[in-house]
C-alpha cells in the first residue's frame, strides 16, 4: 500500500514539473480591426466601394431604362393591337429577367471579390504572426472574437497592425 502511494506521489511530482517547464504563451490578435484599419484593408475596401458604386451607377441607368419603357407601352395600351402590346409586354418581362439576372451576379461577384480579398490578406499575415511568434516565443495565437476576457497585455494586435502596414502596404484587387 506504502508503495502504490509513494508510486502516486512520484508520478504526480514528475508531471507537475515536466508542466511547469512547458509553460505555454498565448496571444490574442483581432483580425478584424487589422483588416479594417491596415493600408491594405482600407485599400481593399475601398476598391470593393468602388466597384459597387460602379455596379449600382449602371444598374440604376438599366432600370431608369425599363420604367421608362414599360411607362411607354402602358401609355399606347390603346393605340396598338393586343397582340402587339402583348409582345412589348413579353419582350419588358425578358428585359427585367434579365436586370434581375445581372443584379444578382453582380453581387455574387462583389461578395466573391471580397472572399477573394479577405483571404488573400490572411494569407498575406500568416507568415508574419509565424515570424511574430517565433521571435517572441509564441506558442498560441487565437482570434479576439473567439476569447471570452482576457488581459489586454496580451493583446497583440497593434503591433501585428504596425508590421503588416511594414510589409504588406495596399494590395490591388484583380
Amino acid at each position: 500500500m506504502k508503495f502504490k502511494l509513494l508510486l502516486v506521489l512520484l508520478f504526480l511530482i514528475f508531471f507537475s514539473k515536466i508542466s511547469l517547464s512547458n509553460e505555454n504563451k498565448l496571444v490574442y490578435i483581432d483580425l478584424n480591426k487589422i483588416m479594417n484599419n491596415s493600408i491594405a484593408g482600407k485599400s481593399i475596401t475601398s476598391q470593393l466601394e468602388e466597384n459597387h458604386k460602379k455596379n449600382i451607377s449602371k444598374l440604376k441607368k438599366i432600370e431608369e431604362k425599363l420604367k421608362n419603357e414599360e411607362s411607354e407601352i402602358i401609355s399606347q395600351k390603346n393605340v396598338i393591337t393586343k397582340e402587339e402590346y402583348e409582345k412589348k409586354i413579353i419582350d419588358l418581362r425578358n428585359k427585367a429577367n434579365k436586370f434581375r439576372k445581372e443584379r444578382n451576379d453582380n453581387i455574387n461577384n462583389l461578395n466573391n471579390q471580397r472572399l477573394e480579398a479577405t483571404a488573400k490578406i490572411i494569407n498575406l499575415i500568416r507568415p508574419i504572426l509565424s515570424e511574430y511568434s517565433e521571435k517572441n516565443s509564441i506558442s498560441i495565437i487565437i482570434d479576439k472574437k473567439n476569447v471570452i476576457i482576457g488581459k489586454t497585455a496580451l493583446d497583440i494586435t497593434d503591433d501585428i497592425l504596425k508590421i503588416v502596414d511594414e510589409k504588406i502596404g495596399k494590395i490591388k484587387l484583380d
